[in-house]
């Protein structure tokens, strides 16, 4: 049967409010289909796989249900096809379309090869926009600047007063932008026992599952039975309630906290909902909406600070990362300023480490391909950064482990984040830390195999000397930085013979970081 336009919705894009579906055309195809180029680009998590394409199926089944013409591809399908060009060129053909549309990708590499494809069809093709993020994708190199220092802080308020949330007028609720000075609480004992029960889904993984193996896709992981995330939107609304009646009176507190000694340590006061907003079952704007009316409606329970806290996260921070990623492709992957080239461990992969943060951080990101931002960025990331492990094969484990990671929001947090490997583009520092960090925001150093407030014994936390050599290997690009001034003050004022030990313990640490 013959149609006259082929539009492609890509796993990312299961946006059932997009304006594409508001009428039934008999004439227009859908196709939605499991890719191996997507399935292998880089080597995902099996929950994160089973995720996308249960997440699929269930968009393609909600769109036929509504009398769609939907053409879903599983991986028995497309493996004849070389890449998705492939692929779109011979369903254009089977179906003598007239016409090809698909939305903006988030990814540079889809985007690129979308648009060489097609210049090679002969026929009109049309990118329409995702209808997704806040701001407008063409508004973005308005308010960002490629290789060029853009302050989140600045960018976030803008955003605050565009769209008039959290305002008294023109100036903040509660006279202030951010309420970060509230929300660095570690846990204590009795906090253990109040943190709620994660809401996790049954949706069988099966078929995925059996499909992954016999199309003999590498994964990493713990296989699942089930995706426990939401696979469509109802599911991803009840999450959303979920958090906000449950989770969102303590997020903002507990936020940078972490810990072993709760059953629900890996979830926390963390939504939890990056996997349905990546993928567009949620929209952004609802997902604050409903936030905010949760803490209106809540005497006082939820306070200001709480949903600040939240709200900065979806209005800030994501909308910030994906102007950074777009003004700075393809350059941004190229980026390793501090010159970092060493091999990541083979604990990343199996979580075979005496370090109880990493372990315990490695050991949930392939348990639950989840961890929270601060196992990213100040766990698994800060020890990237001062063991000098290679930007790409960082931004590759990343990409690959966690069920929320799609290149626009993975490259800027790898990248900038944790690496500051483009030099300052987002952080104007190093988020690099020792363990007494780890220390104050964690339990993880209470039953550690190494001594936290030791620095060159022979059981000595690793990321004591691995931090203090990080910053003396770096001094001379640190120097001129002042928000560096003060670990560059107190290196220079440790005791010659303590530098040296400080180096040889380091040195020993990075000629073999697969023994930690």
């Amino acid at each position: 049967m013959t149609a006259k336009h082929l539009r492609l919705i890509l796993g990312d894009q299961l946006n059932p409010m997009h304006t594409w579906f508001e009428h039934i055309d008999a004439d227009v195809v859908y196709v939605i289909a499991e890719l191996h180029q997507e399935a292998n680009y880089t080597k995902h998590h099996v929950q994160k796989i089973s995720a996308f394409f249960a997440a699929m199926a269930n968009f393609a089944q909600d769109l036929e249900s509504k009398g769609h013409r939907v053409c879903y591809l599983t991986l028995d399908d497309s493996a004849a096809y070389q890449d998705l060009p492939q692929l779109i060129k011979a369903l254009v053909a089977r179906y003598a379309c007239q016409s090809f549309s698909f939305q903006r990708p988030d990814e540079y590499r889809l985007r690129a090869q979308l648009a060489g494809m097609s210049a090679q069809l002969a026929l009109p093709v049309v990118e329409v926009d995702s209808e997704h993020f806040l701001l407008p994708f063409d508004e973005l190199p308005s308010h960002f600047k490629a290789a060029t220092h853009v302050r989140m802080e600045n960018f976030y308020r803008l955003m605050r007063k565009r769209f008039s949330i959290l305002m008294a007028g023109l100036k903040p609720a509660g006279g202030a932008w951010n309420f970060d000075a509230n929300n660095r609480q570690s846990f204590k004992q009795a906090d253990l026992k109040l943190i709620p029960k994660p809401l996790v889904f049954d949706n069988s993984a099966e078929e995925y599952l059996q499909r992954i193996k016999q199309h003999n896709i590498n994964t990493i992981g713990h296989e699942s039975a089930n995706v426990a995330y939401p696979i469509n939107r109802q599911q991803s609304l009840v999450l959303l309630d979920y958090f906000c009646q449950h989770q969102l009176a303590n997020f903002g507190n507990f936020q940078d906290a972490m810990t072993v000694a709760s059953p629900y340590a890996w979830s926390l006061y963390h939504s939890r909902l990056s996997f349905s907003l990546n993928c567009k079952m949620l929209s952004p704007m609802e997902v604050i909406n409903t936030a905010l009316i949760a803490y209106q409606d809540s005497e006082g329970k939820i306070t200001l600070a709480q949903i600040e806290g939240f709200v900065r996260q979806i209005l800030g921070w994501r909308e910030y990362v994906r102007g950074m990623y777009w003004v700075n492709m393809p350059n941004y992957a190229e980026q390793n300023f501090l010159g970092a080239k060493r091999n990541l461990p083979a604990f990343f992969w199996n979580a075979d480490t005496k370090m109880q943060c990493l372990k315990s951080a490695i050991s949930q990101s392939l348990e639950h391909a989840y961890a929270h931002h601060i196992q990213r960025l100040m766990i698994t990331g800060n020890f990237a950064l001062l063991a000098g492990i290679s930007p790409s094969q960082v931004d590759d484990w990343y990409l690959g482990i966690y069920i929320d990671a799609i290149e626009w929001v993975e490259l800027p947090n790898t990248r900038s984040m944790a690496l500051f490997a483009d030099g300052g583009w987002i952080a104007t520092k190093p988020y690099a830390a020792s363990g007494n960090y780890v220390n104050k925001m964690s339990d993880y150093c209470k039953n550690c195999h190494y001594k936290v407030k030791e620095k060159v014994s022979s059981n000595a936390c690793p990321l004591n000397s691995l931090y203090w050599n990080f910053i003396d290997q770096n001094y001379d690009k640190f120097a001129a930085n002042h928000r560096m001034s003060f670990p560059i003050r107190n290196w220079d004022k440790v005791d010659p013979a303590q530098k040296i030990a400080i180096r040889e313990k380091a040195a020993e640490l990075l000629n073999d970081l697969d023994k930690l």
